[in-house]
């Protein structure tokens, strides 16, 4: 019989959680793939849930947190309910909410990319490698601006990225959790 000592505790609630993290991140990988409208509404419906419990924080905040303004608790409360009323609707048609969110997700992705290219070419003479830079801008505009021409199908594909990401990501942390601290370590 061995004693268990504090490292040995560590590594195993590290690799507890690789395992856990893997695991959890392959399942909703291969529901992405398998299954992305259905996810896509539970990840719609996570979000109203959270947006309901953010707008009972800030309407709390603005009603029971004492040294507040006068401004700073209509500012809470207004916010709370503002975030209330998302969620709510969100809710009421989660279905219709994916598709708006999808559309959303697809066009603000597309600015950025379309701004970080614009912010590769500005920073070009600060560069040190000039000719990445300008391959990289050049990548990140034209996938832009394709994002917007087209939001929702831009949507769908980052959408399958996502869940085949999730899903490698998934399974590195497995074989992470079953090898972690095996290298290197003897036991006597």
């Amino acid at each position: 019989m061995t004693a268990t000592t504090g490292t040995d505790t560590a590594a195993n609630a590290i690799r507890t959680s690789l395992g856990i993290a893997g695991v959890l991140a392959l399942i909703v990988g291969v529901l992405v793939l398998v299954w992305p409208s259905k996810t896509a509404i539970v990840v719609t419906a996570i979000i109203a849930v959270y947006a309901i419990a953010a707008g009972l924080v800030y309407a709390g905040l603005g009603i029971f947190v004492r040294g507040k303004g006068g401004w700073s608790r209509v500012g809470h409360v207004v916010l709370g309910i503002v975030f209330i009323v998302a969620g709510v609707i969100a809710f009421s048609n989660l279905s219709q909410t994916k598709d708006w969110l999808a559309l959303f997700l697809g066009i603000a992705v597309g600015i950025m990319w379309v701004v970080e290219g614009i912010v590769a070419l500005s920073t070009l003479s600060t560069s040190s490698s000039k000719s990445w830079s300008v391959f990289f801008a050049i990548i990140s505009i034209i996938a832009g601006i394709l994002l917007l021409l087209s939001p929702l199908w831009g949507a769908v594909v980052l959408w399958w990225l996502l869940g085949i990401s999730l899903i490698v990501l998934g399974i590195i942390n497995i074989v992470r959790a079953f090898s972690f601290g095996s290298f290197g370590t003897r036991r006597g």
